[in-house]
C-alpha cells in the first residue's frame, strides 16, 4: 500500500508543476534514428524515443542538460530553460571513429584484445557492483504479424475478416501491444520483487507481459527471455573465456565527456555455438561497458526464434555504479510460415542503489500487480508515458478499445454465444472420432463444460477383449475457485463381451487469493469396474500394445478386472509440501486371452498374466489398500495478480516418501503387507554442457505376508520398439523381470541433454541442429536381480524425433542391444489438436 501512495503523490506533484519536452532525434540526412536515449544529465531520468525517433520528457520547470545518445552517432548535450512546454530536436552525427596512436605489427594482434582482456579482468567486480537496488521502469512491448499463410492445418485462414479486429486486409497487424510501469527490487543472490503499478494492454482488461528482462552481459553465460530460446545460455562477449570463442577488431574510438570508449567489432570463430555477433563500447580505463548492439540467429544456436538483437545504453546509476538505462529487444520468428515480429523496450531510471529494504520484504512473490493495476486512461498514460506512441499504436490503442467495448455489450456476447453454439457442431464428426467433443457454456460465477472424449483415441486391442472401446463422458463445472468434476467410463470387449463401467467425482479447490496462503486441494470418489494392468504406473501404452498385437504378434500387455470403491485426498501448500491420502476396496478378477487374431502369423501368444514372475495365473482376491504419499520441494515463487496467485514452479529438487499398507481381514481383504519407498528428483543445469535430470531412490518391504503379483514392487521395462520415460523405467527389460518384495533395494536414472554441445563442432550435425543425449539407469535388488543400462542417442531431429541406442545388463551380463524412436509428445499433441479444431 505504502508503495502505491508513494507513486500516486510522486505522480500528483509532478503533474502540478511539470512540463512536456518532446522532440525528434534525427541524423544529417533527416533520417529518424529510433530507439536513441535521452537523460537529464547528473540525474536519473531518462527516456528512449519511439520507433520514429520522437521523444518525450516531463520536468518541473527549472534548467537542464539533456543527453541525447544512440549507438554509431556522437553523442549529444543542449542546456534548456523549462518554463513550459518546449521542443527539442536532436540532429546527430555519425561517429568518426579514430584509429589510436598504435602500431600494429602485420600477423600482430588487433587493439581490441588489450580492451577485451582489461574488461574481462573487471567483469566480476562490476557484476557484483550494485547487486543490491531499486529502480522505476517503464515498459512497451509490441509484437506485429508481418504475413500470414492462406491456410493453417490445412484450413483456410479469414484475412478479410481480421480488418475488424484492426488488422489490414492481407491480416497484416498489431496482435500485441502493452505498457507497465513498475518499479523493481533486486537483493543478490536471489531475491528479487516487480511490483506493477500501472499496466495496459490495447483492446483488453488484462494485465499484460509486464516482465523485465535483465540481460546482464557481465555475467559470464548470459540467459536471454527463457532458457527455451537457448538451453545452454550464450556466451557473453567478455566472459572469462571469451577469447576462445570470439574474435575481435577495434573499429575505432570516441569521446564523450572527455572519456574514450573503444568500439569494437565481436566476431564468433566458429558457427553453431551460442554466441553474439556485431558491437560492443568499452570505456577507456575503467573498462566498462558502455554500450552494445548484439545479435542472435540460428548459426548461434537460437532456439524458436529466427532472430534476436540486443541494444543497450548504460549510464552513472549513482557517483560510481553504472546500470543499464534502455534497454530494446527485436526478434523475429516465423511458425507454421507465421511472420511474426516484436519489439519489446524497457526504460530504466531512478536507481537507489544498496537501499535499506524493509523486514520480510521479499518473499515468495517475484511479480506482484496492484490492485488498481489496468488503467485504459489516455491522459494518464500521455502524462507519464517516456516514450511518445507511435502512429499505428495510437491507431491500435482506438480500434482495439472500440472493440472491447463492442465485445462488452450484452448485445454482442450473446451473438458470440449463439455462434459458438454452432462452431461446437461444426466438424462434428471429426471431433467425436478424433478429438474431443464439448459444449461449454458460460455464467457469472464461471462455466459449464459436457463432453464425449474422442472414440478413436479409446479405441484398442489386446488378446484379452480383442477389440475393445471406452466411451467416456465427462461434466465440469467450475465456480470462482471450486472445480467439480463427474466422469463415466464404459468399456466394452468385443471378444470376450465383458463391459466394464465405472464412475469418478472430483472436487477440487485451490485458495489463491491476495494475501492468503496458497493452498490446492483435491477429493475424489470413484467405483465400479474396470480393467488394469498388473502394475499401478501402467508401463504399457494402450497404442503400442494394440500396434505390437496386430502387426507384430506381441501381446506385451497384461490385465485383470477388478471391482472396486476408492476415495482419495491431496493437498498442496504454499511452501512446496504436498500429501497424497487414498484407500480403496478391490475385488480382483483374472482373465485370460479370448482371441489369437493378428495380421503378423504368429503361432500362439504369451499367456494374460506376469508369466516370468507367476507359473500360473493368480487366484481371485480381496484387497483393502491404504496409500500415503509425502513430497517436498522449496523455492516455490509466485505471481500475485489483483484477485489471485499463481504458482510459477521451482528449480529445487523434489523429495518424496511413498508408504503403502495391505491391511489383512477387512472387509474380507485377503492382502498382508507394507513398502516404502523414498526418491528424489532434480534437474540441473550445466549451462554451457547442456543439462541433466536425475532421479534416485530407494525402498523396500517392512512386512510382506501375503503380497499377491499386483502389490510387488514393479519396475517399468519396455520391450516396444518405442522409447518410454526416461525416468521412470528401464528401456531394454522385459516388463516385471525385476519385480520385487524385497526388504531393501535401489534404483537411478540419469539423462543427460547435451543441447548441442559437442554436435555443434560436427560440420553436419551442427547445421542439422540435432543434439547428443545419453544416460544411464541402474537397479539393485541383490546380487542376483540387478540391472543397468547406458544408451546414447540424438533428439531434436526435425524438432520432434529421438533416436537412441541402447545396451542392458542383467546381473552383470550384457542381454541385448538396441535402437529405440521417439516423439515429442506436446509438439505432436497440438498438430492433431490443430487438424480437429
Amino acid at each position: 500500500m505504502k508503495t502505491i501512495l508513494t507513486f500516486y503523490m510522486a505522480f500528483l506533484c509532478l503533474n502540478l508543476h511539470a512540463q512536456n519536452i518532446t522532440g525528434t532525434i534525427k541524423n544529417e540526412n533527416g533520417e529518424e534514428l529510433p530507439y536513441s536515449s535521452v537523460t537529464v544529465k547528473g540525474s536519473g531520468t531518462g527516456t528512449s524515443a519511439n520507433g520514429s525517433g520522437r521523444f518525450q520528457l516531463t520536468l518541473p520547470a527549472g534548467n537542464y542538460t539533456l543527453v541525447c545518445q544512440h549507438l554509431g552517432y556522437e553523442l549529444s548535450e543542449k542546456k534548456i530553460e523549462v518554463k513550459g512546454n518546449i521542443e527539442v530536436n536532436f540532429i546527430l552525427k555519425e561517429l568518426n571513429l579514430s584509429m589510436p596512436d598504435v602500431v600494429v605489427k602485420s600477423g600482430g594482434e588487433d587493439p581490441a584484445y588489450k580492451v577485451i582482456r582489461a574488461a574481462i579482468k573487471k567483469r566480476s567486480g562490476y557484476n557484483n557492483e550494485g547487486n543490491s537496488f531499486v529502480a522505476d521502469r517503464y515498459g512497451k512491448d509490441i509484437i506485429k504479424l508481418r504475413d500470414l499463410p492462406d491456410k493453417l492445418f490445412g484450413k483456410k485462414i479469414p484475412k478479410k475478416e481480421m480488418s475488424e479486429d484492426g488488422f489490414d486486409s492481407t491480416g497484416k497487424g498489431i496482435i500485441y501491444l502493452s505498457e507497465s510501469v513498475s518499479r523493481i527490487s533486486l537483493s543478490e543472490p536471489d531475491k528479487f520483487k516487480n511490483e506493477i503499478l500501472k499496466s495496459r494492454v490495447s483492446g483488453s482488461n488484462s494485465f499484460g507481459f509486464s516482465f523485465p528482462i535483465f540481460i546482464n552481459f557481465y555475467s559470464n553465460n548470459v540467459s536471454v527471455f527463457s532458457s527455451l530460446f537457448g538451453k545452454r545460455g550464450f556466451i557473453s562477449p567478455i566472459s572469462d573465456n571469451a577469447l576462445n570463442f570470439y574474435k575481435y577488431k577495434l573499429t575505432g574510438v570516441f569521446f564523450e565527456d572527455g572519456k574514450m570508449i573503444n568500439a569494437i567489432s565481436v566476431i564468433p570463430r566458429r558457427n553453431y555455438e551460442p554466441l553474439f555477433s556485431g558491437t560492443i563500447n568499452i570505456t577507456e580505463d575503467d573498462w566498462r561497458i558502455h554500450s552494445c548492439d548484439l545479435i542472435l540467429t540460428k548459426t548461434s544456436q537460437l532456439e524458436i526464434l529466427d532472430t534476436l538483437k540486443i541494444n543497450q545504453i548504460y549510464g552513472p546509476a549513482d557517483d560510481s555504479v553504472w546500470k543499464i538505462k534502455t534497454q530494446y529487444i527485436y526478434l523475429t520468428l516465423k511458425p507454421l510460415k507465421i511472420d511474426l515480429v516484436g519489439n519489446f523496450l524497457s526504460v530504466y531510471s531512478d536507481y537507489k542503489i544498496n537501499p535499506e529494504f524493509p523486514k520480510n520484504f521479499f518473499d515468495n512473490t517475484v511479480v506482484k500487480y496492484n490492485a488498481d493495476v489496468v488503467s485504459t486512461n489516455d491522459s494518464f498514460w500521455d502524462s507519464i508515458r517516456p516514450v511518445p506512441l507511435e502512429p499505428e499504436e495510437i491507431k491500435d490503442y482506438h480500434v482495439k478499445d472500440s472493440i472491447k467495448e463492442k465485445y462488452s455489450s450484452p448485445e454482442y456476447i450473446k451473438a458470440m454465444r449463439d455462434s459458438a453454439k454452432k462452431y461446437e457442431n461444426k466438424g462434428l464428426i471429426t471431433k467425436l472420432l478424433l478429438s474431443d467433443y464439448r459444449r461449454t457454456r458460460y455464467d457469472t460465477s464461471g462455466y459449464k463444460i459436457t463432453g464425449l472424449k474422442g472414440l478413436l483415441p479409446n479405441l484398442n486391442y489386446n488378446t484379452v477383449e480383442g477389440a475393445n472401446l471406452t466411451l467416456v463422458p465427462y461434466y465440469r463445472r467450475k465456480r470462482n475457485e471450486r472445480t467439480f468434476y463427474a466422469e463415466a467410463d464404459f468399456r466394452y470387449g468385443f471378444s470376450n463381451g465383458h463391459l466394464n463401467p465405472s464412475i469418478s467425482f472430483e472436487w477440487d479447490k485451490n485458495v489463491a487469493k491476495p494475501g492468503k496462503k496458497y493452498t490446492s486441494s483435491k477429493f475424489i470418489i470413484a467405483g465400479g469396474k474396470d480393467v488394469r494392468q498388473f502394475s499401478s504406473e501402467n508401463p504399457i501404452v494402450p497404442l503400442y500394445n494394440s500396434i505390437g498385437t496386430l502387426f507384430y504378434g506381441e501381446n506385451y500387455m497384461k490385465i485383470y478386472e477388478a471391482e472396486f470403491v476408492s476415495i482419495r485426498y491431496k493437498k498442496s501448500f504454499e511452501k512446496g509440501f504436498s500429501f497424497d491420502i487414498s484407500s480403496s476396496y478391490e475385488k480382483r478378477i483374472p482373465v485370460n486371452n479370448t482371441t489369437d487374431f493378428t495380421f503378423y502369423k504368429k503361432d500362439f501368444f504369451t499367456p494374460n498374466y506376469p508369466f516370468r514372475l507367476i507359473p500360473s495365473q493368480f487366484p481371485e482376491h480381496k484387497a483393502v489398500l491404504l496409500n500415503a504419499v509425502l513430497s517436498f520441494q522449496g523455492g516455490q515463487k509466485y505471481i500475485e495478480f489483483p484477485k489471485q496467485k499463481a504458482r510459477l514452479g521451482s528449480d529445487k529438487a523434489v523429495y518424496s516418501l511413498y508408504y503403502s499398507k495391505g491391511i489383512k481381514n477387512a472387509f474380507g481383504s485377503d492382502v498382508d503387507f507394507d513398502k516404502w519407498e523414498f526418491d528424489i528428483r532434480k534437474n540441473i543445469s550445466f549451462k554451457l554442457l547442456g543439462t541433466s535430470n536425475l532421479k534416485i531412490g530407494t525402498g523396500g518391504f517392512l512386512n510382506d505376508k501375503k503380497v499377491f503379483v499386483q502389490d510387488l514392487k514393479h519396475f517399468n521395462g519396455n520391450e516396444t520398439r518405442i522409447l518410454a520415460n526416461p525416468l521412470n523405467g528401464f528401456q531394454l527389460a522385459n516388463y516385471y523381470s525385476n519385480s520385487t518384495d524385497a526388504d531393501i533395494y535401489g534404483f537411478g536414472f540419469l539423462e543427460h541433454h547435451f543441447n548441442g554441445f559437442l554436435t555443434n563442432k560436427i560440420p553436419f550435425f551442427k547445421k542439422l541442429n540435432w543434439h547428443l543425449v545419453g544416460g544411464a539407469n541402474v537397479l539393485y535388488v541383490d546380487k542376483n536381480n540387478n540391472y543397468s543400462e547406458l544408451f546414447i542417442g540424438l533428439e531434436n531431429i526435425l524438432k520432434i524425433f529421438r533416436v537412441d541406442f541402447i545396451a542392458g545388463y542383467s546381473n552383470g551380463n550384457e542381454v541385448k542391444s538396441a535402437f529405440k524412436f521417439g516423439i515429442n509428445q506436446n509438439i505432436l499433441s497440438m498438430f492433431v489438436k490443430g487438424m480437429t479444431n
